[in-house]
């Protein structure tokens, strides 16, 4: 009994206590975290603004994207990365906030946005064109950086990172 004891009294210290509400790290569908990598997105105007993004690179982090996040801070975002441009439509199930989306060519260049698409919709949202990647970023954005056609995604360390 005292052996006992002496193991859950081990447990209780040196396991973190796990609390239903708190943040919980990015995880793909398959239970590993999601890599991360800098970009910067470079408006019309030449200025650049930085963002660190996890990286959505197979199907099932790429259908579950930012589902059930409570908040996405303004220096984060998703990039989607998928393996050959082709016309993308996302939606918003289960999408607690509003986001902006971004669609890119193969090259990077922002092909359009979607501004603050409305949580927990199932509307279709997508631009004209093929695109090979979509960063989702905080509702708002894009109007608040100056993005739209025509800007550029720098991949930076993201490049390295192959989709599946």
């Amino acid at each position: 009994m005292r052996r006992l004891s002496g193991f859950l009294l081990f447990v209780m210290v040196a396991c973190p206590r796990v609390n239903g509400d708190a943040a919980k790290p990015a995880t793909s569908d398959a239970g590993g975290a999601l890599p991360h990598a800098q970009m910067n997105v470079v408006a019309q105007d030449g200025r650049a603004f930085g963002l660190n993004v996890e990286l959505a690179l197979d199907d099932a982090s790429r259908e579950r994207g930012l589902m059930f996040r409570k908040e996405l801070a303004d220096d984060k975002g998703m990039l989607f990365v998928f393996p050959k441009a082709s016309p993308h439509t996302f939606w918003m199930k289960n999408t607690l906030i509003p986001l902006d989306m971004i669609f890119a060519a193969d090259d990077g260049r922002v092909m359009g946005c979607v501004a603050r698409a409305e949580p927990m919709t199932l509307t279709g949202r997508t631009v004209d064109g093929p695109s090979k990647y979509v960063l989702e970023v905080a509702g708002g954005w894009c109007a608040d950086h100056g993005i739209g056609a025509g800007a550029k995604l720098v991949l930076g360390d993201a490049a390295k990172f192959k989709p599946e």
